[in-house]
């Protein structure tokens, strides 16, 4: 349980009044302020657009999708309430079995466990969420997302996509998808990389044997022969070149023991 104190219930109701919004409404979203520890928010409420969640770097997300100056007042009133959850003087944690006294708002909300999910080295988590048995954790710093579908974890390569939002169809991986810049993105066109401090055996490329390499130490194949017209051809016309002056005779007869070589 969460109990405010006078100087909480007044700054509760101030914020409620200069968004001329309802005051449960912002005491829901500061208990869900509070459980994501003043960094994000994850919140139910049909004054709130629905069902919703909000992280301090700049994700807000709410049911009314298309409802621009909500989602920018959620924003809004959630950013204050990161600053107010910081101020133990306003509020104080108190166990579900303590009574309420009287000057001050009870809240409830659901108790968290420590430690994390995902692997470690992932850096510094930005929004995380859950939906069914899917649970997912976003780390735009080393540009991974992290998702638990029926306790298997697996660690996706996010690229440059700025993730804003998750959804799950049927309960299989193939429909889990998520809306960045680039639109509506399946998880599963994403690159699946190794989790940190684990390696995965890297599958050796068979070395391809060249289809026309020679066997080892095989006779180097001769060129064919010339066929003997031909070659009486040629003695004929490096004659008649030697006849006119155009070859020594150094030249005419080492050109014609290297064709009579070839018979």
């Amino acid at each position: 349980m969460i109990k405010l104190t006078d100087d909480g219930s007044r700054a509760l109701s101030d914020i409620a009044a200069r968004h001329h919004i309802s005051q449960g409404a912002v005491e829901h979203l500061f208990m869900a302020v509070v459980a994501g520890q003043g960094y994000q928010a994850q919140f139910n409420h049909p004054e709130l657009g629905g069902m919703g969640q909000w992280s301090s770097g700049g994700m807000t997300m709410i049911g009314d999708m298309f409802n621009g100056n909500l989602k920018g007042k959620v924003a809004d009133i959630c950013a204050e309430l990161a600053e107010l959850s910081r101020n133990t003087d306003l509020w104080q944690e108190q166990s579900s079995a303590a009574p309420t006294e009287g000057g001050g708002a009870s809240l409830s909300r659901q108790s968290t466990t420590t430690g994390n999910w995902w692997p470690d080295n992932l850096g510094h988590v930005s929004s995380t969420g859950a939906q069914n048995d899917l649970r997912y954790a976003v780390f735009p710093s080393t540009q991974r997302l992290a998702v638990s579908l029926g306790g298997h974890i697996k660690i996706y390569d996010t690229g440059d996509h700025r993730i804003s939002g998750f959804s799950q169809q049927q309960g299989s991986e193939q429909s889990v998808t998520f809306t960045s810049q680039h639109g509506l993105v399946r998880v599963a066109d994403l690159q699946e990389v190794t989790p940190p401090g684990h390696s995965r055996p890297v599958a050796q490329e068979p070395v391809a044997t060249p289809a026309h390499a020679p066997a080892p130490n095989a006779p180097a194949e001769k060129p064919a022969p010339s066929s003997e017209h031909d070659i009486f051809a040629k003695i004929e016309r490096l004659a008649d070149l030697h006849a006119k002056g155009a070859l020594r005779d150094e030249e005419f007869d080492a050109k014609k023991r290297e064709l009579l070589d070839r018979l």
